[in-house]
C-alpha cells in the first residue's frame, strides 16, 4: 500500500498533503480527549506493534504479498484520533529511515492510511458493535470486520487519486478491480491479525481497549487463599 514517489503528479501529492496536513492537525486537537497518563504509554506500545507489523509481508498470489496497514487495530485500542497519530508516525519513520514510500508521496500515505484506514475502520467497527450483540467477545469481531474494511478502501482511494493524477494512463474501472481485488484479499489477513490482538488484549486489559468502553467485560473469577499458620 505505500505508494512511491512518483506514482502521482505534483499537484495530486500536494493535494494529499494538504489533506493530511489537516488531518494530523484535527487529530492533535481530537487525541487530547483520547490520552492521559494511563492510556498515552499504550499509543506508544500501538506504534512500535505496527511498525514492526508493517515489515512482516504475507504472500498473495500472483507474485503479490500484502502486509497489515493497522489503522483499525490503533483505532480499536487508543481511539481515532490517536490513532491517526500513530500511523503517521509509523509512515513518517520508515519514509525517512527505510525509504518505504517516498517523500514526496508521505502526504499520500498519511492519507490513504492514517485517515481513510484508520476512519473507515473504526465507522465500520461502530457499526458492527451496534449490530452485533453488546458482549465483551464480540469486541474482536467487530474489529476484525473494521479491519476488512479499511484495506479495500484505501485501495479504492488511491484508485480513485490515480485516476486523477498517475504517471500512467490506466483506466479507473481497470484500476480499481485490481487494487480493490488484492487488497480485499489482504483485508481478511488485516481482519484477522487485528482480531487476535484485540482479543489478546481485551483479555488481560479490558480498560486499555477504548473501543469497548462501556460494556461489561467479564473476567475470570480469581479466588485467593492465604495459609494460616
Amino acid at each position: 500500500m505505500h505508494v512511491p514517489d512518483g506514482f502521482l503528479n505534483l499537484g495530486t501529492s500536494a493535494a494529499t498533503g494538504v489533506v493530511a496536513t489537516a488531518a494530523v492537525a484535527l487529530a492533535l486537537r481530537g487525541a487530547r480527549r483520547e490520552l492521559d497518563d494511563r492510556t498515552a504509554p499504550l499509543a506508544g506500545l500501538v506504534a512500535t506493534f505496527v511498525f514492526a507489523a508493517q515489515m512482516v509481508n504475507f504472500p498473495i498470489a500472483a507474485g503479490t504479498s500484502g502486509h497489515l496497514l493497522g489503522g483499525a487495530l490503533a483505532a480499536v485500542l487508543v481511539g481515532p484520533y490517536t490513532a491517526t497519530l500513530c500511523i503517521t508516525v509509523v509512515l513518517l519513520v520508515q519514509a525517512l529511515l527505510f525509504a518505504d514510500g517516498g517523500l514526496t508521496a508521505l502526504g499520500t500515505n498519511v492519507t490513504l492510511m492514517a485517515v481513510v484506514g484508520v476512519w473507515v475502520g473504526y465507522a465500520v467497527f461502530r457499526a458492527a458493535v451496534r449490530l452485533l450483540p453488546r458482549r465483551s467477545g464480540m469486541i474482536p469481531v467487530a474489529a476484525g470486520v473494521g479491519g476488512l474494511a479499511s484495506v479495500p478502501a484505501s485501495a479504492g482511494v488511491f484508485a480513485l487519486l490515480f485516476s486523477i493524477g498517475g504517471a500512467a494512463p490506466i483506466s479507473l474501472s481497470t484500476l480499481l478491480a485490481a487494487m480493490v481485488g488484492v487488497h480485499t484479499v489482504i483485508g481478511v489477513g488485516e481482519a484477522v491479525i487485528t482480531g487476535l490482538v484485540v482479543a489478546s488484549v481485551l483479555a488481560l486489559r479490558p480498560d486499555l481497549v477504548r473501543g469497548a468502553a462501556g460494556l461489561h467485560v467479564a473476567r475470570p473469577l480469581e479466588i485467593r487463599t492465604e495459609a494460616r499458620v
